[in-house]
């Protein structure tokens, strides 16, 4: 029998038995598998600040499930009182990270769906809104897959490609966004040459891209996130594929630190610079950037995590933000499920958020 591996799991699942969201614990890889059930306010929230669900749709995923979780745990049936509760907990989850807007965007569609089925029995309310957060879950894994699509068409066999962080399956229900193209490829001979950052200072990039990518077969070579100019310079690298967190309206989008320096470097080497970018994740009540906001994190992050002794001087300042942003005139196109969003970026929005309203 072939030995499971991690892309055997799935990353973001509810039991509907009992109640719970069941979770891959990111924290544990790629050193161990560790699959966790959770069922209370603090338990969800937890995981979610603590990156043991992280990346932009699966922590949508997983905001959807957990607050129909905390839904059904809600003892008033009167609709008001519910709600009131209900609203409570929404509020609650939502703050656990401020900058993936996946976050809000799940909440506040289950929260639609709650006041448009006020007037149903409650059970046939709570019916509703498990019938949400799984079509939630489902719809993710379509996106990707047609992100991988589109993705998939900017490239060629054979080609050399470099990501930041993990868009990978373990930031989605399925496929990942920005390796989606990768692993379509991969499935279809493509034989892609993968460069994967380790993402300082949480390892997204050595603990899991590395590992999942590793894991199915693709060719893989870790780098520091400092060597990615010599990759480029080399002529080694043909695309650049991230994901992100949040896009402004005018393109600028927000990911994982180092992301916006990756794109500087692709821009000096002429070297095309992708964001695949669920629709979900386009904020067009935002501007530009500077408006998107950006979770700072615990200066240990980065003296100590992942040392057997502390790697700074005690006292030493320490600026750890989780997210920087990268200016829509260093992307070369951004990769929805309703295509590729190139230059001027608002008027390709408006024309993308038409299709999907036609579908």
């Amino acid at each position: 029998m072939q030995e499971k591996t991690i892309m055997d799991y799935e990353t973001v699942d509810i039991d509907l038995q009992t109640k719970e969201l069941v979770i891959i614990d990111q924290t544990k890889l790629p050193y161990s598998t560790e699959i966790i059930r959770l069922s209370t306010a603090k338990e969800i929230w937890d995981a979610i600040y603590l990156l043991q669900v992280r990346g932009a749709p699966a922590i949508g995923v997983a905001a959807a499930f957990g607050i129909y979780i905390l839904a059904t745990q809600i003892e008033e049936e009167e609709f008001a009182l519910f709600y009131e509760k209900f609203t409570e907990q929404k509020k609650y989850l939502d703050s656990s990270r401020p900058t993936a807007v996946n976050l809000s965007w799940a909440l506040n569609r289950m929260d639609q769906v709650c006041v448009a089925n006020q007037d149903k029995p409650h059970k046939e309310l709570l019916e509703i809104l498990e019938k949400e957060a799984l079509a939630i879950k489902e719809e993710d894994t379509w996106v990707c897959k047609m992100i991988g699509e589109y993705g998939l068409s900017l490239v060629k066999p054979g080609d050399g490609i470099l990501t930041h962080c993990n868009a990978g399956q373990l930031a989605t229900s399925k496929y990942g966004t920005a390796t989606a193209p990768i692993y379509l490829g991969q499935e279809r001979g493509y034989n892609f040459h993968v460069f994967a950052d380790e993402t300082r200072p949480l390892l997204q990039g050595a603990r899991l891209t590395a590992y999942e990518l590793h894991s199915s077969g693709v060719d893989v070579t870790l780098i520091c996130d400092n060597m990615s100019a010599m990759v480029m310079k080399k002529g080694w690298v043909q695309a650049v594929f991230v994901g992100c967190d949040r896009v402004a309206a005018n393109g600028d989008t927000a990911n994982k630190i180092g992301t916006s320096v990756v794109a500087a470097v692709a821009k000096q080497y002429n070297v095309p610079f992708y964001v695949c970018a669920p629709t979900s994740t386009i904020d067009m009540s935002l501007e530009h950037g500077d408006l998107i906001p950006i979770e700072e994190r615990k200066p240990e992050e980065v003296t100590e995590m992942w040392y057997k002794e502390r790697m700074a001087p005690e006292g030493v300042k320490v600026f750890n933000p989780a997210f920087d942003v990268t200016d829509h005139a260093l992307i070369t196109g951004i990769v929805t499920e309703y295509g590729v969003a190139r230059a001027p970026f608002k008027e390709a929005f408006e024309e993308i958020f038409r299709k999907k309203a036609e579908k």
